[in-house]
């Protein structure tokens, strides 16, 4: 070539070698390959994302949850419904996996660089020019919260690209952080683990709807959509019953359901290894800079928060426990800051005491865990819930309410913009476990997993709560095992947690 020929523009981005091969063994579909086997059932978030990208609302979607729920997953299958159903060119898509990705030392804006060689040297034009041709680029990025700056990076191509973006993540304290700069530019949905009516269509291929929508809250306030979850559990009591019996056994992991015929010690294992290991020895690792590290302190508090699962412990507690195992002298601040790690990383809600008057209330956090395999794997110990199962093991029973109360905070914690608290003991009041606030009004609700229910002695913190005229309660919900509980005060509307689990 002469020395005065046009220079290449696909020489114009260069990216490592190694990580030029690992984007093209990750997207095989520019070169005409098929992806890996993906399984057939869809999570719920599989259409709500088809729908955010269709509408447009936010130039990119946030899919955040914990490890191992299934985001990578949808991801893959999105791009598949994409290249199979919508006949997008594959060119159009690229997808990058950053916590399998070959080491970005050397790329000061690695997002930035690997969407211009996207451009350069997959698309063969810039993604506004895509664009204009009526064929709008998609860009996944998963796992992306591993980047330090990865926020203002998203900003930038948002900002000045016309593209469809999707960004999973797995740590809701960086992805809240970068979240707050994005405010305007990102939809958000959140993922945790398979709901009771999933793992009715994984298991039995049973469909059940939910009776929430997405953005849904405003029914929550009616006392009749309780009655009506009640209803609609004991209409489908038949498949209701049969997954909450896998629910029990096995959590709602979908690992656990995808292979159901796998012994549980063998689930378990890859639970610890993927989930909880992974958390304590990658994420905490790679957590805020200058911060002391301590995987032995983390890991000896996810312990303690997996015993105390459903209870709201105090600080002498977790500080004399940590003292005793790690035979150090560990303050409280570092073990709350632990426990506001855990909870960051997905694996645990913390539901702070209710506040009232904009007065901080006194109190200490409930523990609640994102699902009760994790408890049954670390502690190598399964508390049933299924109450054929749990009669078997009467010795449990107490066991059994505390992570019944832990499992109904989690699923109330993961419905989306719902303001959830607890209200503990005070001299004059007793605990109610949970309060749901919509708007101005609350809901006192009140876990009683028990066989026998007093309908007295066992709604006295609802009550108590309901008198109160300016805690604005209308009525209060009663979680129980069985269907056939009847409480005679007409405000008090009593759920089985087999039925409130269908209510998403």
């Amino acid at each position: 070539m002469s020395g005065d020929a046009a220079p290449d523009i696909f020489d114009k981005v260069r990216i490592p070698p190694d990580l030029d091969e690992h984007l093209r063994d990750t997207n095989p579909w520019w070169v005409g390959k098929p992806g890996r086997v993906l399984p057939s059932f869809r999570r719920w978030a599989f259409g709500s994302l088809l729908r955010k990208l269709d509408t447009g609302v936010a130039p990119a979607v946030v899919l955040r949850g914990a490890r191992q729920v299934g985001k990578t997953t949808i991801q893959e299958q999105a791009i598949r419904h994409l290249l199979d159903e919508r006949g997008v060119d594959p060119r159009q898509i690229l997808r990058v996996q950053f916590d399998e990705i070959p080491s970005l030392r050397g790329l000061r804006e690695p997002i930035l660089t690997i969407v211009r060689w996207f451009e350069n040297r997959i698309l063969g034009c810039s993604l506004n020019e895509s664009a204009h041709a009526k064929k709008p680029a998609f860009v996944f990025l998963d796992e992306v919260q591993n980047l330090a700056d990865w926020a203002p990076q998203i900003k930038t191509l948002v900002d000045n690209h016309t593209l469809h973006m999707v960004v999973t993540g797995s740590s809701a304290l960086r992805i809240e952080a970068g979240r707050d700069s994005l405010a305007g530019r990102v939809t958000t949905i959140e993922l945790g683990t398979l709901l009771l009516r999933e793992i009715a269509g994984l298991r039995f291929d049973a469909r059940l709807e939910p009776l929430v929508a997405d953005n849904g809250l405003r029914e929550l306030i009616e006392p009749d959509f309780w009655r009506e979850v009640s209803e609609h559990g004991t209409r489908q009591r038949d498949t209701r019953d049969r997954s909450f019996a896998e629910f029990s056994a096995r959590g709602g992991y979908p690992l656990t359901h995808a292979k159901p015929d796998v012994p549980w010690p063998e689930v378990a294992d890859q639970i610890n290894e993927t989930v909880i290991r992974r958390v304590i020895q990658h994420d905490l690792r790679m957590g805020e800079r200058g911060r002391k590290r301590d995987p032995e302190l983390l890991e000896e508090v996810f312990r303690l928060a997996c015993r105390y699962a459903g209870q709201a412990p105090g600080q002498a507690v977790f500080v004399s426990e940590v003292k005793q195992v790690l035979r150090a002298n560990v303050g409280w601040n570092r073990i709350r800051n632990y426990l506001r790690f855990l909870d960051g990383a997905l694996l645990l809600h913390l539901i702070r005491p209710l506040e009232l008057r904009l007065k901080r209330s006194k109190g200490n956090f409930k523990l609640c865990l994102i699902d009760p395999g994790l408890r049954a794997s670390w502690l190598e110990e399964i508390v049933p819930l299924d109450p054929a199962a749990l009669d078997q093991a009467a010795h449990l029973a107490d066991l059994a309410g505390h992570l019944a109360e832990s499992v109904v905070g989690a699923f109330l914690a993961d419905i989306p913009h719902l303001d959830l608290a607890h209200f503990p003991e005070r001299a004059a009041e007793p605990e109610v476990d949970f309060v749901l606030t919509v708007g101005e009004k609350r809901i006192p609700l009140e876990v009683k997993y028990r066989k026998h229910i007093d309908p007295h002695r066992h709604t006295l913190g609802i009550r108590s709560f309901l008198d109160k005229a300016h805690y604005n309660a209308p009525f209060g919900v009663l979680v129980t095992m069985d269907d056939d509980v009847r409480v005679d005060d007409p405000r008090i509307i009593p759920v089985s947690l087999r039925s409130l689990l269908l209510l998403r």
